[in-house]
């Protein structure tokens, strides 16, 4: 854990400074953080031949994980983790680039549906092996004992947020 040794050392300085500060959620936090941005990193680098970037990637995946391709775009920023304002902008780039497309919604047409289009299907499937790759290499340290672990207990720090929301 050497890359977070300064963040430890800053952390031991806080608690000095304010005893009442809570060393442990706060390691949990920034370790999250931390994992994040490398894992965005790493991502984005990957990606890159593809011509997406990992925000985009994602969006395509989540529609590429529904049984019609399709989701409303409440739905999309729901299941990306994305606020509204950035699907607008994201679906607007992937549509541009001809992986998307947009229509009314069968059942109301005041409704949008944002679906995946032949060519972004393909782009998938052509990506997927080099991130199936990527996502091994991330959590090539951990057993799979400790990926299940490490689920549990990430979607018990999850849930709550949820219970707070």
């Amino acid at each position: 854990m050497n890359s977070f040794l300064a963040t430890e050392q800053r952390l031991a300085v806080t608690r000095q400074r304010h005893p009442a500060f809570p060393r442990a959620p706060a390691v949990l936090v920034r370790l999250v953080k931390h994992l994040h941005k490398r894992m965005h990193d790493d991502a984005n680098a990957a990606l890159k031949p593809f011509g997406l970037n990992h925000p985009q990637y994602n969006l395509l995946m989540m529609l590429y994980g529904t049984d019609d391709h399709a989701l409303h775009p409440s739905e999309l920023a729901e299941a990306a983790g994305e606020k509204p304002a950035n699907i607008t902008r994201l679906t607007n780039e992937l549509c541009e680039k001809g992986l998307i497309g947009r229509a009314a919604s069968a059942g109301d047409r005041r409704k949008l549906v944002l679906s995946l289009t032949p060519a972004g299907i393909a782009l998938i499937e052509r990506l997927l092996p080099s991130l199936c790759t990527l996502l091994h290499a991330q959590t090539e340290g951990l057993t799979a004992r400790d990926q299940a672990e490490l689920e549990r207990l990430l979607k018990k720090f999850l849930d709550g947020f949820d219970r707070r929301g």
